[in-house]
């Protein structure tokens, strides 16, 4: 099988999730070995994201979450890349080794900027378009997360998503009416 070369730091949880997609990548991986990531891992990804990209790609799930939240803070520029929960369940088990090659190359190729204030959307703008304030926003939210490959999140994490992306209101208003 023929390798997809990346130049960057892909940042996975486990063992797993490094065998796996080592399979079909070829890129440095750095693991934080689940939710604790340490201090030695977090200073190596600072001092390499002074020269390379890195990349985020953990679980679609709570502890994935925390893994990428805590990365993010102290490394801002870390970019993000999300498999979609649905696409990624073998058994019980809900993870980016239960994923697909294509479902990691398709999450590869709609990479989030770790810098994420440079659009102009508003709260005010989420709730016109019916994706924040109301019983529905969510359920909207999650279909527009589906179709922009956003990853899962609250009202807040979605504005810096997709405010990251520059996108529009005209842009949202697509992907809701796909």
């Amino acid at each position: 099988m023929t390798k997809t070369t990346y130049p960057i730091i892909l940042v996975v949880e486990g063992a797993m999730d490094q065998a796996f997609l080592s399979e079909f990548l070829d890129c440095e991986f750095v693991r934080t070995n689940g939710s604790a990531v340490s201090r030695e891992t977090i200073e190596y990804l600072k001092k390499a994201s002074e020269t390379r990209e890195i990349v985020i790609l953990t679980d679609p799930d709570s502890p994935g979450n925390r893994i990428r939240s805590r990365i993010a803070e102290e490394v801002p520029t870390a970019k993000h890349a999300f498999v979609r929960k649905e696409y990624s369940i073998k058994g019980k088990k809900v993870g980016v080794a239960e994923s697909t090659k294509e479902e990691v190359l398709l999450a590869l190729s709609h990479i989030i900027p770790g810098t994420m204030d440079k659009g102009a959307l508003t709260y005010a703008d989420l709730q016109e378009l019916g994706l924040s304030g109301n019983e529905d926003a969510s359920k909207l939210r999650e279909k527009v997360e589906e179709a922009l490959h956003l990853g899962h999140g609250n009202a807040k994490t979605f504005l810096k998503r997709v405010n990251a992306l520059q996108l529009t209101k005209e842009d949202l208003r697509r992907a809701i009416h796909g």
